[in-house]
C-alpha cells in the first residue's frame, strides 16, 4: 500500500471515529433529557398528589356539609324545622314525650319491651306520643349510625305515621339492633335491608332514595340539635307533658310493660 493510500485510510478511520463518538454523545444527550423530563413529572405528579389530599383533607365531611344542605321535612311533621313528630288521635290530652338514641342498647331493649304497648295506647287514644332522636352516641363511641338512622326515620316518616313506627321497631328488635360499638346504622344498604321488613318500606324505591341520597341528613341534624337542647341527659327518657316517668327504681325509665303502665296510668291521672 502506498504512503498516500495509508494516511487516506487512517484519515478517513479518524473522521468513522469522529461521527461515532457524535452519535454516542447525542444519544447520551437524549437519555439525560429523558430522565430529567421523567424526574420532573414525577416530582410534579407527587406534588399534585400532595395537593389532591391536602384538598380533599380540608374538605368537610358528609356530616359536616349536611349542615349547611337544603332542609328537607319530613311529611307528618311540625314546627319550624320540622322537628315536631307527634303521632296519635288529635283529642288526647296527654303527650308521651320519648327521647332515644338509635343506637342506644337500653333503647333498644326499651322498645322491645315497652313499645309494642306504646303503639296500642296510641292507637286507642289513650295518649299522643311525641318523639325526640338523638345522636350523641356518634360522639361519644365516632361513628355517623345514629344520625343516619335519624334520617332513614325521616324517610320513612314521610311514607306515614305507621311507617315510621314499624320502621323504628324494626330497628330496635332483636333481629337488626346491633352492639354499640358497632356502627352498622351507617351503612344504607343494611338500613334498607330492615326496612325490606316493613310493608309499607319494603321495595320503596322512592323510601331507598331518600335514604341512599340523605335527602333527611339535614332534618337529622336538627332533630339531634333539639335532642341537645333539651334538659334529657340520657337515653331512653319518656315523659308526660313534661314530667318525667320512672320506674320501680324511682330514677330510670320504666323498662317493663307493666311498670310503664303504672307510670303512665298515674301520671295520667295528675
Amino acid at each position: 500500500m502506498s504512503k498516500r493510500n495509508s494516511q487516506a485510510a487512517k484519515t478517513a478511520a479518524r473522521e468513522r471515529l469522529r461521527q461515532e463518538r457524535e452519535r454516542q454523545a447525542k444519544k447520551a444527550k437524549v437519555r439525560r433529557q429523558l430522565v430529567v423530563a421523567a424526574s420532573v413529572v414525577g416530582v410534579l405528579a407527587a406534588a399534585g398528589g400532595i395537593g389532591y389530599a391536602v384538598v380533599q383533607a380540608n374538605q368537610p365531611d358528609h356530616w359536616e356539609a349536611a349542615k349547611d344542605a337544603k332542609l328537607v321535612k319530613p311529611a307528618n311533621t311540625s314546627g319550624k324545622d320540622g322537628t315536631t313528630v307527634v303521632i296519635g288521635k288529635a283529642d288526647a290530652k296527654k303527650t308521651l314525650e320519648v327521647y332515644e338514641d338509635p343506637r342506644c342498647p337500653i333503647c333498644a331493649s326499651f322498645e322491645q319491651a315497652v313499645g309494642g304497648t306504646i303503639e296500642k295506647d296510641v292507637e286507642a287514644g289513650k295518649y299522643k306520643v311525641q318523639f325526640i332522636g338523638a345522636s350523641f352516641l356518634d360522639r361519644n363511641l365516632t361513628g355517623e349510625g345514629s344520625k343516619n338512622a335519624l334520617s332513614a326515620l325521616g324517610a320513612a316518616l314521610d311514607v306515614s305515621p305507621e311507617a315510621f313506627l314499624a320502621y323504628k321497631s324494626a330497628l330496635y328488635s332483636a333481629e337488626f339492633h346491633p352492639e354499640e360499638t358497632d356502627d352498622k346504622f351507617k351503612d344504607d344498604a343494611y338500613l334498607i335491608k330492615i326496612a325490606d321488613t316493613v310493608d309499607a318500606l319494603k321495595n320503596n324505591k322512592e323510601f331507598q332514595a331518600a335514604v341512599k341520597d340523605g335527602t333527611y341528613d339535614r332534618w337529622a341534624l336538627e332533630m339531634s340539635d333539639k335532642f341537645d337542647s333539651s334538659d334529657v341527659q340520657g337515653t331512653p327518657t319518656v315523659k308526660m307533658d313534661g314530667e318525667k316517668l320512672t320506674g320501680s327504681d324511682g330514677q330510670n325509665a320504666p323498662m317493663t310493660a307493666a311498670e310503664f303502665t303504672t307510670a303512665v296510668d298515674k301520671a295520667l291521672k295528675g
